[in-house]
């Protein structure tokens, strides 16, 4: 739907389809307003306090899953859940792109795919579920459209980047040189721009990486030139 009101029976009943029957089904159509539709009375308040309430859902469940992790190992397993990638894949899985209310320019653009979008609806819901029924409401969601984010953690949780450089600067024979960066492309406009970037290591073909920022594109190609040297971890 596009910069159109979602009605309240289809809120309803979209809420229960999530694992919450709302008492107040206005606060997910709020939720699932884009700003392109509508800056008055856009998802970006919502946005804000859902990205607070997953963070101390995740935190605390990592707690209770790892009690012999150190600070910093769960922060990194905070850092692999809470992103913006993994609250985009929980939107998709709820189902939450085709209910968005958005412009017809941003629906006509790929607004229903676009990352930042679909992450930022996923807080917003998270945000939404939590003012009508608390934070067990909120649990509910969190555990069903994030189990497979909790299910992938593993024991080595650096991020691409710096795993691909100890490699590369541990090899025997390479001169030890770090992956180098180029950017290939940047398109888009400024609040949803897409970049892609090429990463080379000693001796191997470069691959490219994309991403909505200039970082998660090197994160990609750092992802991908692991899987192609066989180095990515179970």
């Amino acid at each position: 739907m596009d910069a159109s009101s979602i009605g309240l029976a289809e809120a309803r009943a979209l809420g229960k389809s999530l694992g919450h029957v709302f008492r107040d089904a206005a606060l997910l159509a709020r939720a699932l307003t884009h700003a392109s539709a509508s800056v008055e009375a856009s998802n970006e308040r919502l946005e804000f306090l859902g990205d607070r309430v997953l963070g101390l859902i995740v935190a605390e469940r990592l707690h209770a899953l790892y009690p012999g992790d150190a600070e910093g190992a769960l922060a990194l397993k905070f850092n692999a859940i809470a992103k913006r990638d993994t609250c985009a894949k929980a939107a998709e899985s709820a189902g939450l792109s085709e209910h968005l209310i958005l412009a017809a320019s941003e629906a006509g653009s790929g607004g229903r795919k676009k990352l930042a979008i679909l992450a930022g609806v996923c807080e917003a819901v998270i945000a939404a579920i939590y003012l009508d029924g608390g934070m067990d409401a909120a649990r509910v969601f969190v555990d069903r459209y994030f189990a497979d984010a909790f299910a992938n953690l593993n024991a080595d949780m650096r991020d691409a980047k710096t795993a691909l450089q100890e490699w590369s600067q541990g090899r025997k024979g390479a001169g030890r040189a770090a992956p180098v960066y180029r950017l290939v492309t940047r398109e888009g406009p400024d609040h949803a721009p897409h970049f892609r970037v090429e990463v080379s290591v000693h001796g191997e073909e470069p691959v490219l990486g994309e991403g909505s920022s200039k970082r998660e594109a090197e994160q990609a190609a750092a992802r991908a030139m692991m899987d192609k040297l066989g180095l990515m971890k179970a």
